[in-house]
């Protein structure tokens, strides 16, 4: 799947996220850079990310790691919708 491809985009964006499921995704995956309250550590603090950057720009940044030193990540619309819910709770 291309990560990048419009349709991978809409999708993700046409789902319901879950802060529950997005905040475990997280956990598992994101707090060794970003920390376990996500206000950053080799990765910078999460708190208002969605301020800065449109859910699409997440998106990429997410699968395409934009920004190294962060990875890519395989990631299913579904838990990216579910990353995107949880990164909006941090506002």
């Amino acid at each position: 799947m291309n990560h990048d491809s419009n349709q991978y985009i809409v999708k993700t964006l046409e789902l319901e996220g879950s802060v529950k499921d997005g905040n475990a995704l997280f956990k598992t995956n994101c707090v060794g850079c970003h920390g376990i309250t996500a206000r950053g550590l080799v990765g910078p603090d999460l708190h208002r990310i969605t301020q800065s950057f449109n859910d699409k720009e997440i998106i990429k940044q997410v699968t395409g790691g934009l920004t190294p030193p962060m990875p890519s990540f395989e990631i299913d619309p579904q838990n990216m919708a579910n990353l995107l819910k949880y990164l909006h709770s941090l506002d």
